[in-house]
């Protein structure tokens, strides 16, 4: 069996640009999809991607390890989010041809099942964009919440704190407080609810305000107090916080994270599957989490394939606790890629079906064609015309 082909589809999902995969074999009907999606990157990987193909042309697609390996180290220059991000596409892909092939669920494949059903979370108005970073009101807010949990979920988490720089103002640490208070009140105590801070706090002291009037509702995790990649303003935030934090969304290589792990930084890492080497690199990380005592919740806001993928490493990884999903990001999500997770009890269940068990209605994807993505950021600015992080 030899590689035959190695291809990208964009879908635009609104306010994001989904990148999947299609790696093709010579063995007639055999193929397998990944998703490689990287916020206003999509030229930049599905560049990427077709520069990476040569590469594994003629290999077999069953020596996954082998042909990652080619990839990350047979272009001389690290590969960064941009290339780690294409890599992880085309390496999901091999795992769906691999299971295929086999006839298993790649979950099977990758030692089995660790578990019966994952607990699952999304956002605001079921990962829809405007709802997820544009809720700053409390009615609004506490309005979106109950919607999710009426649709069957058992936790949300949500983006309610502000664009700051060094210092948080008594008025942004109170409305927060009071933005908490009401949620948990509407949705109370069975729901988990968890804060993304989005590394929006420029400093240790700012992140520490607003977390001190989070806790008394009890998050199940504070996100990204800070920027990543300061492991020690990371570790100086865990040390001092009543809350669990996380965070690891925007790291790709397995030493950020060993960075964090050996500071003890963080409660719960959140790699991204189609951002960190696709199953291989998340398993890594997932072993190094292990022997730190440190849980996985991965991170995963992005399209339908990403999704499955990060549903069948769950249900094979003890470590993970909860992972996100975004269903809700556009009303046509489940009409492009088919076999996606059914909610049940706030759970998703084992995967069936060999490989992914998903398949890609290619007509469905070619009415959403590339579009320019949404500039967030140009949001982030402080009254005084500051730009900070969004």
């Amino acid at each position: 069996m030899k590689i035959s082909a190695v291809r990208s589809l964009v879908v635009n999902a609104d306010m994001r640009n989904w990148v999947f995969v299609r790696v093709e074999t010579d063995q007639p009907g055999l193929y397998g999809w990944g998703e490689a999606t990287l916020e206003w990157k999509t030229g930049a990987v599905v560049g990427a991607i077709t520069d990476l193909a040569p590469l594994i042309l003629g290999h077999d697609p069953r020596d996954i390890d082998r042909l990652t390996r080619i990839m990350i180290k047979h272009g001389f220059w690290p590969p960064g989010v941009i290339g780690l991000s294409a890599i992880s596409g085309i390496e999901i892909a091999l795992w769906d041809i691999f299971g295929k092939s086999v006839g298993q669920p790649v979950w099977r494949l990758l030692g089995g099942a660790a578990r019966e059903r994952i607990r699952v979370y999304t956002h605001l108005g079921l990962g829809e964009m405007k709802a997820v970073y544009e809720t700053m009101s409390g009615t609004a807010l506490v309005e979106r919440a109950r919607a999710v949990v009426e649709r069957g979920y058992r936790a949300v988490k949500v983006v309610i704190i502000p664009y700051t720089h060094y210092t948080a103002s008594p008025t942004e640490i109170a409305h927060v407080g009071t933005m908490m208070r009401g949620l948990r009140e509407a949705v109370g105590q069975s729901i988990e609810i968890m804060v993304d801070f989005h590394g929006r706090p420029a400093s240790v002291a700012a992140a520490l305000a607003y977390i001190d009037a989070l806790a008394p509702y009890r998050p199940m995790f504070v996100e990204e107090p800070v920027q990543p990649g300061d492991p020690r303003s990371m570790a100086a935030v865990t040390t001092r916080s009543p809350c669990p934090i996380a965070a690891g969304e925007r790291l790709v290589d397995p030493r950020d994270f060993e960075a964090l792990f050996s500071r003890r930084a963080i409660h719960i890492a959140q790699p991204d599957l189609c951002h960190c080497g696709g199953f291989s690199g998340a398993r890594r990380i997932a072993a190094m989490a292990e022997t730190a005592g440190i849980g996985l919740a991965p991170h995963n806001p992005l399209g339908p394939i990403a999704t499955i993928a990060a549903w069948h490493f769950d249900i094979a990884t003890a470590g993970v606790v909860i992972q996100e999903e975004m269903s809700g990001a556009v009303p046509w999500f489940r009409d492009v890629v088919s076999g996606l997770p059914l909610l049940n009890d706030g759970c998703w269940p084992k995967p069936e079906g060999p490989g992914l068990g998903l398949e890609v209605n290619e007509e469905v994807a070619a009415r959403h064609p590339f579009a320019p993505e949404v500039l967030h950021p140009t949001h982030a600015v402080l009254d005084d015309g500051t730009i900070v992080d969004w």
